[in-house]
């Protein structure tokens, strides 16, 4: 069988993690997504390849974006560049080929007779979202406390929901209360939600494989704390975010909910200075890396933040409050340690 160009780029949609299992082998599958290098096939984490959607139009299987670049592509661009071919039309030939010695997936891409806000989308958040109570008084406002984070204040985005479904890979569905995180756009649209399931008591997190998921639309987007002016800090997780925030409670911040995530973060127009406190691994040196690469592109100056110990909680919690602060101090930029940190006692 001899594909058109068209039927090509359908057909590769339909297979798109088979595709980047061939030909970006050195990425991996993070939720909806395929995370790697770029579009060579180079190790990290700034380029993202959507695995699942229609096969044409907005939103597309298939379709990438290199957050470190601001390249773009589809499927065909991925094996041509992977590949190191000169020309589209080989490019083409191997596509066919592929195709021929690899059958599409039984399953569609996009089921048809699906429910009108399917688990997973920005709508199933936003309902979430809704049915969800303020954090005050729950269990939420509990285990954050237990984790040292007390002052909670421009924490709309964080809400309680007393018996969240937990669907496991295997056995029944299960309840239990959660933390409900708002995933939102910079014009503060709600695009996605993070749940992290709660022990029964607020002790901790929940006794489950997988205690924190995320649903909706993630990239570019992520949990806010405040409103952007000029200075951002991002970071990847929740209480990485808000542990921060105990010292300097002023200073809007943003959590990606993944590296991955925090490598692809959309900028406020208005921003000048982003602080990046990522985690101290390779996936949180890529994530710097690709933030950093962008915002000097377009003239915002990037500074990292580093922890002493595994990360900004554990500094929080066993080398306590004055000891973050007096970290902060030294690593902020000297035009926002007065605006954020005050004078020293």
């Amino acid at each position: 069988m001899l594909y058109t160009p068209n039927e090509v780029a359908v057909e590769l949609a339909r297979r798109a993690e088979a595709v980047c299992r061939r030909y970006l082998s050195n990425g991996q599958r993070q939720g909806r997504y395929w995370i790697v290098g770029d579009v060579r096939n180079a190790p990290g984490s700034s380029m993202f390849v959507r695995l699942v959607g229609p096969v044409r139009g907005r939103g597309a299987a298939g379709r990438w974006t290199d957050a470190a670049t601001g390249e773009r592509g589809d499927l065909i661009d991925v094996i041509r560049a992977s590949l190191g071919l000169a020309e589209f039309r080989h490019a083409m030939d191997e596509a066919r080929r592929y195709l021929l010695m690899t059958p599409a997936s039984p399953q569609p891409l996009i089921t048809l007779n699906r429910s009108p806000a399917p688990t997973g989308s920005p709508e199933a958040a936003r309902r979430l979202l809704a049915i969800s109570n303020p954090i005050g008084g729950t269990l939420a406002e509990t285990y954050l406390r237990g984790r040292g984070i007390i002052d909670l204040r421009h924490s709309s985005a964080l809400r309680f929901h007393p018996r969240c479904y937990h669907m496991p890979a295997q056995g029944p569905t299960e309840t239990w209360p959660a933390m409900i995180a708002a995933v939102t756009d910079l014009s503060g649209n709600v695009t996605g939600v993070h749940r992290t399931w709660l022990a029964r008591d607020g002790s901790g997190k929940a006794p489950l494989d997988t205690p924190r998921r995320a649903m909706g639309e993630l990239l570019g987007h992520a949990v806010r704390f405040g409103t952007v002016s000029d200075a951002l800090v991002a970071g990847e997780g929740i209480e990485t975010v808000l542990s921060l925030r105990q010292v300097m409670p002023e200073l809007p911040m943003a959590a990606c909910l993944s590296a991955a995530h925090l490598g692809a973060l959309a900028f406020p127009p208005t921003l000048r200075r982003l602080y990046v406190a990522c985690d101290d691994d390779a996936a949180g040196e890529a994530a710097w890396i690709a933030l950093a690469q962008r915002a000097r592109a377009i003239g915002i100056q990037p500074i990292m933040l580093s922890s002493r110990l595994q990360d900004f909680n554990d500094d929080l919690v066993l080398l306590g409050i004055d000891a973050l602060r007096t970290s902060m101090r030294e690593q902020l930029a000297i035009e926002d340690v007065l605006r954020f940190l005050g004078s020293p006692a």
